[in-house]
């Protein structure tokens, strides 16, 4: 049994110590950690879960950024501990996140991330919307929560303004 719950401030050091335990120790240096350099997350969306004993199993995070003007969401990072990859802890997060999301109003997310794991999520490839150097645009996936809402939306993915939430 695992306890959903949004992330606090006191989960801070665990979580960050999950991201670095499931990704490259280099993992900051990435494209995306620009995006939130001096941003808070949109706490609303930043959820864990624990097992029945209180060990932290999972987390996600999402930030906002801008693209073309308009408001987005930044999914990721999202990780699940080594010993309970397998389980759907990850889509269990991102599909609880992406309800919650659409039920705050936001209209679109995008992410870095690999299409065939993310299309089950309704994420499809993003033409014309471009994150900073040197990510990969066949990577830059984006997620429609409102009907239309990345039409006509392109450009530079910008950090949103600091302290937004």
């Amino acid at each position: 049994m695992y306890r959903l719950q949004q992330e606090s401030e006191a989960d801070e050091p665990e979580v960050e110590a999950l991201y670095d335990l499931c990704f490259a120790p280099g993992r900051t240096a990435l494209s995306s950690y620009r995006l939130r350099e001096g941003v808070d997350p949109v706490r609303d969306l930043c959820l864990i879960l624990r097992d029945g004993e209180g060990i932290l199993a999972a987390a996600i995070r999402y930030w906002p950024v801008r693209v073309g003007g308009q408001d987005a969401l930044l999914l990721g990072p999202v990780a699940v501990h080594p010993t309970r990859q397998g389980e759907g802890l990850g889509a269990m997060l991102i599909l609880q996140s992406l309800a919650e999301a659409a039920r705050l109003g936001w209209e679109r997310v995008l992410l870095v991330g690999d299409l065939p794991y993310y299309q089950r999520f309704g994420f499809r490839r993003l033409d014309g919307v471009v994150m900073p150097p040197p990510t990969n645009p066949d990577r830059v996936l984006g997620l429609e929560l409102r009907t239309g809402a990345w039409e006509g939306v392109t450009g530079a993915v910008m950090r949103a303004c600091p302290g937004a939430d």
